[in-house]
């Protein structure tokens, strides 16, 4: 697929876990875990808009467009 989540590398630049993100960011683990392993198929705006504001950081920085 050629969107790339990076996900786990803006979580280790801040040093946060995945269960002090999902709890921060409201949503499960598991569902947090989908999206961090690039399984998920869509993300709401509302989602990533909590993300960025926990992280600090952009939806850029949170996904990438990689052509195939």
């Amino acid at each position: 697929m050629p969107i790339v989540v990076n996900l786990d590398v803006v979580m280790a630049k801040r040093k946060i876990s995945l269960g002090d993100l999902a709890d921060r960011v409201g949503i499960t683990q598991a569902n947090l875990s989908i999206l961090k392993t690039g399984k998920a198929k869509a993300i709401r705006f509302s989602t990533l808009e909590a993300l960025c504001k926990e992280l600090d950081c952009q939806p850029g920085d949170i996904l990438e467009y990689q052509p195939e």
